[in-house]
């Protein structure tokens, strides 16, 4: 898969609202399937599941099974590429402006 669609999949991953919220969830620790589920009480597991495939496509959480547990872990490589990627080079860009005009408002 090249680099385009692997950064494809995880913007098409982080679109989704529930998504993200599963991810937030993911970053203070590790969860099981079941224990995601529970966070989303509107949404059958199926629903819930099917966000966790998508996920797992972009890379965007690595799982491990133990037994019939299901441990679902944040993975914020494809994260940072997306950072460096993407936004680093305009967030510089716009400090370097702002830098300017803060001179130039003191002058």
């Amino acid at each position: 898969m090249s680099e385009a669609e692997r950064q494809e999949r995880v913007f098409k991953a982080l679109a989704d609202a529930t998504r993200r919220q599963i991810l937030d969830l993911l970053r203070d620790q590790p969860r099981t399937t079941g224990d995601i589920c529970a966070q989303f009480p509107g949404l059958d597991r199926c629903t819930v599941m099917q966000h966790l495939g998508v996920l797992e496509k972009a890379d965007l959480i690595i799982v491990k099974r133990e037994g019939r547990i299901r441990w679902n872990y944040l993975n914020v490589i494809p994260i940072h590429e997306v950072y460096d990627r993407w936004i680093s080079p305009y967030a510089s860009t716009a400090v370097d402006v702002l830098a300017k005009m803060r001179q130039d408002i003191e002058k």
